[in-house]
Order: structure tokens, then C-alpha cells, then sequence
């Protein structure tokens, strides 16, 4: 009798986080007003120059993000004065939880509820009221060259991992990213080949009734990179040079 009231309790709860993660969801992408986006900032390093470059950043150098959404729902028929609302919280002392190497699907699943939890325990202190979306901005200095980690962004618990350069030269790509892994927790998919890293024709491309279809002018957010040509692509500097494709718009309810 314990095992099943335990089971229920458990099935409850479940219950409960479900609910709660499709009224978020549903409530992000109605398109009637603001989404308020926080990101905070972690060094990821540990080293005094990324530290030195955190104590440097405003809320600013990230409304190219604000910019570019309300461009882009803008083209899309949608008439709101800003859609999205950066802001910019306090640093975090606490790495994320990482995902395991090879992970299986119960990995996953259980990493995704250590990184909610983790997100909204090391934020409470600072955030009233919550904002709609956290954005984790991992930087690591620039001098390093290191090849950075992949970034995720989670429909479930509306919260974002972002490893980022730190470094003035960088907050253009930095904020392609972040827009990007953003929009994955609205509900937008990767289009783009992950072994290559080459947009999926026609989905990945921002004017895929371009002629000559090669070389394109814009990336297509979710497909990640300019194409130029069939085998050639390059990540844009910034947002000035990004659209949303239909398809992107579609799932994020821009377009029904």
C-alpha cells in the first residue's frame, strides 16, 4: 500500500510539472506581449580576464537580441512593440550540471530535471517576479582558442546554456547564439546537419528561393550559418544578418 501511494504522489507530481511546462509554453508563444528574458552571467573559467569582462557587461549588449525579434515578428505580421525584454542578472558563483558523456535517454531526462532545478535554485535569491526565460551565459576567455561546448536551450523549464566568448570582438556572435538556444525554448528545432554544421535545404535557409541560390545573404537562426555554397557556410557576426524562416516561425507560433 505504501509503494502505491508513493507511486501516486510521484505520478502527481509529474502531473503537476507537466501542466506547469505547457501553460509556460502556451503562455510564450501567444504573441500578446512581452517575454521577459534574463540572462546571467557565469564565468566559466574561473580566470580574471572573463572575470573582468562580466563586470563589464549591461543590459545593452544584448538589444541586438531585442532588436532582431522584434524585427523579425514584425515580418512576420505581428504587430507588438517588444516582444522580448532582456535583462540582466547577477552573476552566478555555481557551474550548470553537466550532461554526461554518451548519454542515453534516461540521462537525459534526469539532466534536464537537475539543470530546472539547479536554474531556479541559484536565481531565487534575485529574481521578483521570475522572469519567462533564463539564459546561462558561460564565458570563457578569448585567449584561450578553446573549442566551446555545444549550447542548449530546454522547451521544458524555459531555460538556456550558453558557452560564450569573452571578448567585445565576440558579443555579435555571442548574441546569434543566444538568440538561437532561445528560441529552441520556445519550441524552434535545429536545421542544420549536425554532423557538418551545413544549413538543411530548404528549412535551414534564409531565401531558399533565392537565384542563384548560392551564395545566401542571411542565416536562417535555427540553421546556424550562412550557406555559401553547397558544402561552404559561415556563422554570421551578428543578428543584423539572421531571419526566422517560416518554418522557425511556424513552430513558435508566430505563424498558424
Amino acid at each position: 500500500m505504501f509503494k502505491a501511494l508513493r507511486i501516486s504522489i510521484l505520478l502527481m507530481i509529474l502531473l503537476f510539472v507537466a501542466l506547469e511546462s505547457w501553460l509556460a509554453t502556451a503562455r510564450s508563444t501567444d504573441w500578446n506581449g512581452s517575454l521577459w528574458v534574463k540572462v546571467y552571467p557565469i564565468n566559466a573559467d574561473g580566470s580574471d580576464a572573463t572575470a573582468g569582462y562580466i563586470q563589464g557587461l549591461d543590459v545593452d549588449d544584448f538589444a541586438d537580441i531585442e532588436d532582431f525579434i522584434a524585427r523579425e515578428t514584425e515580418r512576420h505580421g505581428r504587430s507588438i512593440r517588444r516582444p522580448v525584454r532582456m535583462e540582466l542578472g547577477n552573476q552566478i558563483a555555481d557551474q550548470p550540471p553537466a550532461l554526461p558523456e554518451d548519454p542515453n535517454t534516461l540521462d537525459i531526462m534526469l539532466w534536464s530535471l537537475k539543470l530546472r532545478w539547479w536554474a531556479s535554485s541559484v536565481t531565487d535569491a534575485q529574481d521578483d517576479p521570475d522572469p519567462d526565460v533564463r539564459m546561462f551565459v558561460r564565458y570563457h576567455d578569448q585567449q584561450d582558442a578553446i573549442a566551446l561546448d555545444n549550447s542548449v536551450g530546454l522547451q521544458k523549464g524555459m531555460v538556456g546554456i550558453v558557452n560564450a566568448y569573452a571578448g567585445r570582438l565576440h558579443e555579435g556572435t555571442n548574441n546569434v547564439i543566444i538568440a538561437h538556444e532561445f528560441l529552441h525554448t520556445l519550441g524552434a528545432s535545429d536545421k542544420y546537419d549536425p554532423g557538418s554544421g551545413i544549413p538543411r535545404f530548404p528549412l535551414g535557409f534564409a531565401e531558399p528561393e533565392r537565384t542563384p541560390l548560392y551564395p545566401q545573404r542571411f542565416a536562417e537562426i535555427m540553421g546556424g550559418r550562412i550557406a555559401v555554397s553547397e558544402f561552404d557556410a559561415m556563422i554570421p557576426k551578428n543578428l543584423r544578418y539572421t531571419r526566422i524562416g517560416e518554418a522557425t516561425a511556424r513552430e513558435i507560433r508566430l505563424l498558424r
